[in-house]
């Protein structure tokens, strides 16, 4: 009776669409897909941070590097500045009548100016009546203990607000509290304390039950109205003196203004769901910015909710349910296909259109929902009815699997000698001294043996996510390609991004692997871009999917070439030239026009940054590009006296410097520009 039961389609379907649904629904209560929700809503927030216009009351004023420098010139000021300056600033902005000014920062010590200079800040408050400061509250010990302003600020100040962040567990900020109890006091959120007064009413909010609010995030904090300090300062000198000033307090008439700082160093980061590097009171604008335009991010009604559960469940044995009907195989075959694509597509968009007015509906325990209900119809179909076992593989093999493995499965033709002319990226990398460390670990070769596999591991898995293929092992070294088997047109951008990606995973396990082979473990990476012949080469019992070519060799040399140059990742200048078709993120320093050993033709080479580190190195990298140029065309004294400057940073520099000295004592004849490899 229950084969006969089994049997019936419809029944199944039935049956596992509600098994799926329960699935899902516990899954998702359960937390169990709450990382990978979060990454989703992330990506939602990016997405449509453009379809809610930004409030245009709302002003922020920053102490950034250009006003710390005009400062420091102008002023005769180093940090910290006087807090006279505030108070100019807030003298500046009360005469435009503004709503109120909210500090992002806490004054918790005296002034180093000397008690007038906070009396001189505390009375502009006091005449302003509109400035708020605020409190910290964090826990030590398992106690809660609060940071404040010193007194004088503090009882000028017409509120305190506090600004502790509300991170969920990845670390980002999605939500904001919109108030905190410390001691019996309520302290609120600095983001609401310009509109905290009477009409305030929390029960309108969207609240989560543990009251706090998502908020909806701009792509930038220059969405709203930045002004630098400086500008603050010059047009309080110019309004104090009766002079023209391309901004008057009557501008921020009605506005609410937030202070804080931006310069390198000193201003407040975190993570947001539209940046990793958001700064702090960006968090506090927004939430005034919502709560001004009613734009907070609400969770969709428990019901709807439920309902888009069980669609996608229902949708997704339905598909196999269906393809039942038709008989030809490949009919079948792309029905499913074009099935699987079209409603997958769906469960992924619909969240997404509906996060535009601002609704949060679930998106990854849905779609979970929905393969599941698939892959257990399809698995059923396969084990009730053993006709469907060519689908099934056919279906999982040409549709689901990326690998090269699944593709030779599907094309067993590829199975042979001989191989084909394409163009790839190239990767070579080799851990430096690694020899130091084998016979370091002789002794015990179980050691070299984790540290190693720890090491390869870690590599191979980001080269395999971004798309590589393996080539082989050697030893410690790794070389890996892209672009074949399977055709990947940003290639080069895949390979620089493994790069850099690897040389990150191994910063962040370095002291681990130094804990097992008692060394620091750095490695050396190559890249090159251009044409190569892959394929299965060996002989007719045993071969290996790997490439040949000059390209091939090229990125070998690049890599031992790092040591000459004294980095640790070098690329040719057609991989840069390949990736920056599909990507800007990286930046690039260029190192040399060299002759690497082996090639008669010169290759410009170039050493490639995240573009946070390439910022921070972004002066020594432009002296470095100055005197490369003046390497280039032969000035070797002058070329001296600029790498001179950064020598001590950057080793690079410090290689060029003596490559000067040796040829200034050593003038080179027929000067061509080129930098000659001494060795592979």
């Amino acid at each position: 009776m229950k084969k006969e039961i089994l049997r019936n389609k419809w029944y199944r379907f039935w049956l596992i669409s509600f098994f799926s649904f329960l699935i899902a629904i516990i899954s998702f209560f359960c937390n169990v897909f709450d990382f990978t929700e979060s990454k989703t809503y992330d990506n939602r927030m990016l997405l449509t941070a453009d379809t809610v216009p930004s409030s245009s009351d709302i002003y922020f004023i920053i102490i950034d590097q250009e006003s710390l420098d005009w400062a420091k010139q102008e002023k005769g000021w180093s940090w910290p500045w006087p807090r006279e300056s505030y108070a100019q600033m807030v003298e500046f902005l009360s005469a435009g009548k503004v709503k109120s000014i909210a500090f992002d920062m806490i004054y918790s010590e005296p002034s180093i100016y000397g008690e007038k200079d906070d009396l001189i800040f505390a009375r502009a408050m006091e005449n302003a009546q509109n400035v708020f400061q605020t409190i910290f509250v964090y826990t030590e010990n398992g106690k809660e203990k609060v940071v404040l302003p010193i007194d004088s600020i503090k009882n000028s100040a017409a509120a305190l607000g506090n600004i502790t962040s509300c991170k969920d567990d990845d670390d980002i900020i999605r939500r904001a509290r919109i108030s905190y109890k410390f001691n019996g006091t309520e302290y609120p959120a600095l983001g609401f304390l310009p509109v905290w007064n009477e009409d305030f009413d929390k029960s309108k909010l969207p609240l989560q039950k543990d009251e706090t609010i998502l908020l909806r995030y701009k792509k930038s904090i220059n969405d709203y109205q930045p002004y630098s300090m400086k500008q603050i300062l010059q047009s309080y000198d110019n309004w104090k003196q009766g002079k023209d000033s391309p901004l008057v307090p009557e501008d921020f008439e009605d506005g609410y203004v937030f202070f804080a700082l931006y310069a390198p160093g000193l201003f407040d980061i975190c993570s947001t769901s539209v940046s990793q590097v958001y700064p702090g009171v960006g968090v506090h604008i927004t939430s005034l910015d919502n709560y001004l335009n009613d734009c907070f991010v609400k969770k969709m009604p428990t019901f709807i909710s439920l309902l888009w559960f069980l669609i996608l469940a229902l949708a997704g044995s339905f598909i196999v349910t269906i393809a039942q009907k038709i008989k030809k195989q490949s009919q079948h075959l792309t029905f499913v296909i074009l099935s699987l694509f079209i409603f997958a597509s769906f469960g992924f968009f619909v969240p997404y259109l509906v996060f535009i007015p601002g609704f949060w509906l679930p998106c990854v325990a849905p779609l979970v929902g929905f393969f599941i209900s698939f892959i257990f119809t399809l698995a059923f179909n396969y084990s009730i009815e053993g006709k469907q076992r060519r689908f099934i593989k056919s279906a999982f093999s040409q549709y689901l699997s990326p690998t090269v493995i699944e593709t030779l499965i599907s094309e067993p033709n590829q199975l042979k000698l001989g191989g084909e002319r394409r163009e790839i990226s190239i990767y070579f990398s080799d851990v430096q001294g690694f020899t130091t460390i084998s016979e370091k670990l002789a002794e015990t070769p179980e050691k070299l043996s984790e540290v190693l596999n720890k090491y390869l591991s870690s590599m191979t898995e980001i080269i395999l996510e971004t798309g590589g293929t393996i080539d082989k092992y050697e030893g410690d070294a790794i070389i890996a390609f892209w672009n074949a088997p399977l055709s990947q047109e940003n290639h080069a951008e895949r390979a620089l991004t493994a790069a850099i990606r690897c040389q990150q995973k191994l910063h962040e396990i370095r002291d681990e692997l130094e804990q097992m082979c008692g060394k620091k473990i750095y490695q050396r990476i190559g890249l090159n871009t251009g044409f190569a012949v892959v394929g299965n080469m060996g002989s007719q019992s045993r071969f290996d999917y790997t490439m040949l070519g000059d390209s091939v060799n090229l990125a070998s040399r690049l890599e031992g070439l790092n040591k000459q140059f004294g980095t640790y990742t070098m690329c040719s200048a057609a991989t840069m030239e390949q990736y920056k078709k599909f990507s800007n993120n990286l930046k690039f320093r260029k190192l040399a026009n060299v002759a690497v050993v082996g090639k008669s033709e010169p290759v410009i080479v170039y050493e490639p940054f995240e573009t946070n580190e390439y910022n921070q190195k972004k002066e020594i990298i432009e002296n470095f590009e100055k005197g490369l140029e003046f390497f280039t065309n032969g000035d070797f004294k002058t070329s001296y006296s600029i790498f001179e400057k950064t020598a001590k940073t950057d080793v690079p520099s410090q290689i060029y410097l003596e490559k000067c000295n040796f040829y200034i004592l050593n003038p080179p004849e027929n000067w061509q520009g080129v930098w000659t490899a001494e060795t592979k």
